[in-house]
């Protein structure tokens, strides 16, 4: 047993530093992978009668993309998502592409994701004791509950000021944009804390 885990721990480490030793092609290629990844965990959607947020799974896949990538090809791979979604691939939620969308309800969130991928990246890269499941809960919490959705908040109250000329509550816009979404978050939030404690080494 004690062999099985400490081959376990030996192959966790040499996987996960030859991704960060990897070549610059290598790593751009991961991070188109990731890109797609989070394109497909976007199509995982649970649209909301009195919202124009749907719920998606995507963010899982922004925040794993810091975990493997690490700040800044974590980042990239967001960002690729986003300007690749622009430009011709219709993989935001529900199949659907474009400017338009990009700049829609959902624009702060997109925005978020970026600011996301980088923060929970540097802190996997700078803190090897942050990789277990408790600190990386917390971290990838204050990803998800601060980085994603101030923003997140943030454009969807000014997309309704812009399109529907209407200024929305704080209570609104909590009930449009926050509420509807927490159970489903921690539920992602653990599952990447999860992926973090499995695959991730701790020195």
């Amino acid at each position: 047993m004690n062999i099985n885990m400490e081959n376990y721990y030996s192959t966790r480490k040499n996987v996960f530093e030859r991704i960060q030793d990897s070549s610059t092609a290598t790593k751009l290629l991961m991070s188109l992978l990731m890109a797609c990844f989070t394109g497909i965990m976007a199509q995982i959607i649970i649209p909301l009668p009195w919202t124009p947020v749907p719920i998606t799974a995507q963010t899982f896949a922004v925040l794993c993309s810091g975990l493997f990538l690490g700040k800044k090809y974590g980042c990239l791979s967001q960002i690729l998502y986003i300007v690749l979604g622009i430009a011709f691939i219709p993989w935001f939620g529900g199949m659907t592409g474009g400017l338009e969308i990009f700049l829609g309800s959902t624009f702060g969130f997109f925005v978020g994701f970026v600011i996301a991928s980088y923060f929970i990246g540097y802190i996997t890269e700078r803190y090897a004791k942050a990789r277990n499941f408790t600190r990386m809960a917390i971290v990838i919490g204050i990803a998800n509950f601060a980085l994603i959705y101030i923003p997140g908040l943030a454009g969807l109250a000014l997309w309704s000021v812009l399109t529907q000329g209407t200024t929305l509550g704080v209570v609104d816009l909590l009930m449009m944009g926050l509420v509807p979404f927490i159970a489903g978050d921690i539920v992602k939030i653990l599952g990447a804390a999860s992926v973090s404690k499995v695959f991730l080494p701790k020195d």
